[in-house]
C-alpha cells in the first residue's frame, strides 16, 4: 500500500499498487494549478482509498476533468478524467518509496519558456 496526503494532512489517502509510472504534463492548466509542470501517477478508482477528506475540494477545470485539492493548505492532489474510471494522483503527494519513475512528458508545446526539458524521455507535443 502506498500512502499520501496534502501538506497539512487534511486530505490523506492510500493507493493499492501497482501504480502507473508518472507522466509530466506541461499544459497551461497543470502549470497554473501546480505552479510548474505537474507529474502524476494513476490508478483505477477501485484501488484508491480516501482516509481523510476534511479539506478535499473539487474544481471542474474542463468538461472532461475535475481537479481535487486541499482547501486548507492549497495542495494540488488529484486529476479525474470524466468516465475513465481512474484517478491521477500528484506524485509529490505520495509518501516514501513509490516504485514509480517518470515515463514521458506531455503537452510539451504548451510548456513555460522559463525552463528546459533536459532528460531523454519521450516528448509529446500534445496528448
Amino acid at each position: 500500500m502506498v500512502h499520501g496526503q496534502c501538506l497539512c494532512g487534511a486530505v490523506a489517502f492510500r493507493v493499492e499498487p501497482p501504480l502507473r509510472n508518472a507522466i509530466a504534463c506541461h499544459c497551461a492548466q497543470c502549470r497554473k494549478t501546480s505552479g510548474h509542470f505537474w507529474a502524476a501517477t494513476s490508478v483505477p478508482l477501485d484501488r484508491f482509498h480516501l482516509d481523510r477528506a476534511v479539506g478535499l475540494t473539487w474544481y471542474q477545470s474542463s468538461a472532461s476533468a475535475r481537479r481535487g485539492f486541499c482547501a486548507v493548505c492549497g495542495s494540488s492532489l488529484f486529476w479525474e478524467p470524466v468516465g475513465e474510471g481512474r484517478l491521477a494522483i500528484a506524485a509529490g503527494a505520495l509518501d516514501g518509496d513509490t516504485g514509480i519513475t517518470l515515463e514521458k512528458h506531455i503537452f510539451c508545446a504548451d510548456k513555460g519558456d522559463y525552463y528546459s526539458i533536459n532528460d531523454d524521455l519521450p516528448l509529446i507535443a500534445k496528448w
